[in-house]
């Protein structure tokens, strides 16, 4: 008799399945999802581990070697200072991606903690923190992030790098402040928070425990269209001449080089690379988006 009931409980806890393993289960059957994720999984490790194995360096200057289309050797060819184009992608492809996601954190920290208190509190509190996140969003993103890099352009290039993480940031709050806030408002007065209230938990357990990821869906979609955003945002600025600068490597400030003339027309292995890899990387982070948004999304039906 006693081990039956073993074998029972045994039996009742592998037939428990967590909201992670149904969130997975989700995610695996999206073939979309699953080939974005794949995908950006791919650009990830080359970044990571292509300037580990090439057998260039990212100061090697081989001045007669300049110009070179690409061959056997030098498999994007090299630029004007005969640097290894290939290496120098995945090198950019690093900075591109670490902007990207540390200004996607700095949107998802400010706009799920704001929208969160504000939602939960109500009343003055989120009054002012609603005015105030009016004002953040009054401000015109593109004109300000531009005058404030070029007002900006003595700073050193590893530097400004961490400025254009901060300006994106920065700027991209609110939006998701307001969305997390209108998903709190609705939240908060259903009977599982009154359950919350009856059993004594804390303000802080309510909001990070059983607010918050209730509102999980749309957090993952902002960081992964604000990741996306941040990248295409700063390989325009880089294009002008604003963002991250040489010699320090990014998709933008190489496809600045098509500004030129006789760069554009013959030269292309300088900057379609890069903007493939643009093109490549932000598709698959929306796609991955998608998929992870329908996964989590706790209104979704299995």
């Amino acid at each position: 008799m006693e081990d039956k009931k073993k074998a029972y409980e045994k039996t009742q806890a592998t037939n428990i399945v967590g909201p992670w393993r149904i969130a997975w289960d989700r995610f695996r059957r999206n073939k979309t999802a699953m080939f974005g994720g794949i995908l950006f999984l791919i650009i990830v490790l080359m970044c990571i581990f292509v300037p580990v194995f090439s057998r260039f360096s990212i100061n090697d200057f081989i001045l007669d070697q300049k110009k070179l289309p690409p061959s056997s050797e030098y498999w994007l060819g090299t630029d004007e200072q005969g640097r290894d184009v290939f290496l120098r992608l995945f090198l950019g492809g690093r900075t591109s991606l670490m902007v990207g996601a540390i200004a996607a954190g700095f949107t998802v920290v400010i706009g799920a903690t704001v929208g969160g208190i504000a939602g939960y509190y109500g009343g003055w509190v989120d009054n002012l923190l609603m005015r105030f996140a009016e004002i953040v969003y009054s401000i015109p993103f593109t004109p300000t992030v531009i005058t404030i890099s070029g007002a900006l352009m003595w700073v050193d290039s590893k530097y400004k790098m961490y400025l254009v993480m901060f300006l994106i940031g920065i700027l991209s709050w609110p939006g998701l402040a307001r969305m997390v806030r209108g998903q709190i408002l609705s939240l908060r007065e259903q009977e599982f928070m009154q359950a919350a209230e009856i059993l004594g938990l804390s303000t802080r357990s309510r909001i990070a425990r059983h607010l918050l990821p209730n509102t999980f869906a749309y957090i993952i979609v902002s960081a992964t269209l604000g990741m996306a955003g941040a990248i295409l945002t700063e390989a325009s600025l880089s294009y002008l001449g604003l963002g991250v600068t040489p010699p320090t490597p990014t998709w933008g400030n190489m496809i600045e080089r098509a500004r030129n003339s006789d760069v554009f027309r013959n030269m292309q292995w300088l900057w379609v690379p890069p903007g493939i890899m643009i093109m490549l990387t932000v598709l698959s982070i929306n796609l991955l988006g998608e998929g992870l948004r329908d996964a989590v999304d706790p209104k979704e039906i299995r």
